[in-house]
């Protein structure tokens, strides 16, 4: 995880999404070790406000949005660990400066001596999902846009997204969230739960613009087959009821931006009558796993998710 830090992002938020991510971390804390990457000068901060449980690593960073800037964790089939560090660009320069998170990843790969595939797509770790058996999901308008890679079709972004992940097959979606300032990535529409089974976000409300474009998804991921050519079960996950911040408008309120850990899947809440809904769909999908909400709506105010403040690194073990 990163510790959140942009003052021109967070506002007078900056105090309560710190309490979020602390909140977050010592839950995750509490089933595997947890990492807060820190700017150096809230080292002690970090300290105090996670717990002795979670450690704190110094390395300059923009904010907290580790998925999207830290590296993607890769294992070959004798469990050697390599990371792959795409090429950020403020998610499509919709931040001015983010050269510190654009470091991110080349950073903690060195400190922790795994190898590095350099790459010069430009996406970030939110913008896709592996279901760890060959098949990816992806939002179109998150990476195939001027703002990311202009000079490359969609057909050279797949192939580009294929090599540098292992996968055999990418299953674009047409939408993302209507309110969601990356463009749309999918950890906020759609998440594989196990290989062959997506959970998706859907809308109830019929004059939503998210209504109809989840539902296209939908028919998307009930058409088509995975890499292992199976047929893909599909598990509805309705939006909470839109919240509305007088500053950002419409807020990214999906249950699917969640972190599964080791016996535990770390889920969001929203104050929402949905809540409930959320945990007990959850608790189905995952049955070897505790289900533990946490209050998400001073996280989700800075555009993401608990998924996109969590990076999860493999254990790995393998030599080759």
């Amino acid at each position: 995880m990163q510790w959140p830090c942009r003052e021109s992002l967070w506002g007078d938020r900056l105090d309560l999404a710190r309490e979020a991510h602390a909140e977050v971390a010592r839950t995750i804390c509490e089933y595997e070790p947890v990492t807060m990457i820190a700017n150096p000068d809230s080292v002690a901060e970090v300290s105090i406000m996670c717990g002795s449980g979670v450690a704190a690593f110094p390395l300059e960073h923009d904010d907290s949005w580790v998925r999207d800037t830290g590296p993607t964790f890769l294992l070959n089939r004798a469990g050697a660990l390599a990371g792959v560090d795409w090429s950020f660009n403020g998610w499509g320069g919709l931040e001015a400066t983010y050269d510190k998170d654009a470091a991110v990843a080349e950073a903690l790969l060195k400190h922790l001596g795994i190898p590095r595939y350099a790459t010069g797509l430009v996406t970030e770790g939110g913008a896709f999902h592996t279901d760890g058996e060959g098949t990816l999901l992806a939002v179109e308008g998150s990476i195939i846009n001027p703002n990311r890679n202009p000079n490359l079709s969609k057909a050279e972004i797949e192939r580009l997204l294929l090599a540098y992940t292992g996968c055999r097959k990418l299953i674009w979606l047409p939408h993302g969230l209507s309110n969601d300032e990356t463009g749309g990535n999918v950890d906020n529409v759609a998440c594989f739960v196990s290989p062959g089974q997506v959970v998706a976000a859907t809308c109830d409300d019929e004059t939503s613009p998210d209504y109809a474009a989840l539902r296209a998804n939908l028919e998307v991921l009930k058409n088509t087959a995975d890499a292992a050519g199976r047929e893909i079960q599909v598990v509805e996950l309705p939006l909470a009821e839109r919240v509305t911040d007088a500053e950002r408008g419409p807020l990214p309120t999906s249950y699917v931006s969640f972190y599964i850990a080791n016996g535990a899947v770390i889920a969001p809440s929203f104050d929402d009558p949905k809540d409930d809904l959320a945990y007990e769909t959850l608790e189905k999908l995952f049955p070897d796993r505790q289900v533990v909400q946490v209050r998400a709506l001073d996280i989700v105010i800075g555009g993401g998710g608990i998924h996109g403040i969590t990076q999860q690194q493999p254990k790995g073990g393998g030599t080759d």
